[in-house]
């Protein structure tokens, strides 16, 4: 009972990061459904490809309504990233539950590191008309997208943490604007992961409790309302550095079980 409390909770903590931060609250969805909902690996990195996709969707409709969206931006990076998640979901196959489990681990491992390194200044997006219109990289945008799609489509993770730098930095998306379009790509690269997913849990007769999925997209929906609207009244770098921490105790919780199975499973 304590763990399905807490598994609710952890719910709300991944709508309360994507709201406040735009980013990162993906990367909670796993460890809740494995550690707090006790599901296998293989469902539990499926059925986050749900919970991500619909709750970033959730928070995409909220910035688009209020104008934070870049078609361009997202029409250049989305192809690459559907070819990314459906390429990731078809490489989880060849391998154990546990090994995905650990990859993702390293993944949260260094998305820690990364929220816990003090933040650069975000370069200035009121910049003059004809700097802001001159042609952005798109070959690194195409490769990120890429890159974030499979592991999207690998370990469940939505990759918002690689996705609003590369909009920021590279495609030259003012802040406000990004947040709202790296949530519609989280959206469009789970809904592509989780298709590829499902044929693979049907060909081996596995089935993923929608129930419990429900439940955790509605908290992290409400979650996402309420970051939104503390989003502004709060410090952005404590928020990291908290987050970061949170992250960097489950990764090592993570590694931590993860060499604890392999020394059990070895011979005495």
């Amino acid at each position: 009972m304590a763990a399905y409390v807490l598994g609710l909770a952890g719910a709300l903590a991944l709508g309360l990061a994507l709201g406040l931060l735009g980013s990162g609250g993906s990367i909670i969805t796993v460890p809740v459904l494995v550690y707090l909902f006790g599901q296998p690996e293989k469902q539990a990195i499926a059925g986050s490809l749900i919970v991500v996709g619909l709750v970033a969707a959730f928070g995409a409709l909220l910035h688009a309504r209020a104008g934070s969206f870049a078609s361009k931006a997202f029409i250049s990076f989305g192809p690459a990233g559907m070819l990314g998640a459906w390429s990731g979901a078809t490489l989880s196959q060849f391998v154990s539950g546990a090994t995905q489990l650990l990859v993702f681990a390293l993944v949260m491992l260094a998305v820690a590191i990364s929220m816990l390194r003090p933040v650069r200044a975000a370069p200035d997006t009121r910049l003059p008309a004809q700097r802001m219109s001159a042609s952005p990289g798109y070959l690194p945008l195409l490769l990120v997208g890429a890159a974030v799609g499979m592991l999207t489509g690998f370990v469940g993770v939505g990759g918002g943490f690689l996705i609003l730098p590369a909009l920021v930095l590279v495609a030259r998306v003012p802040m406000h604007a990004a947040i709202g379009t790296s949530l519609s790509l989280i959206a469009l690269n789970a809904a592509v992961g989780f298709g590829k997913h499902q044929l693979l849990l049907q060909r081996d007769g596995l089935h993923l409790d929608f129930r419990v999925l429900a439940v955790v997209t509605l908290l992290g929906m409400i979650g996402t309302v309420a970051g939104r609207a503390f989003a502004g009244r709060l410090a952005g770098p404590v928020l990291r550095q908290l987050f970061g921490v949170a992250l960097l105790v489950l990764a090592v919780f993570i590694i931590a079980q993860h060499l604890h199975s392999v020394s059990q499973a070895l011979p005495s």
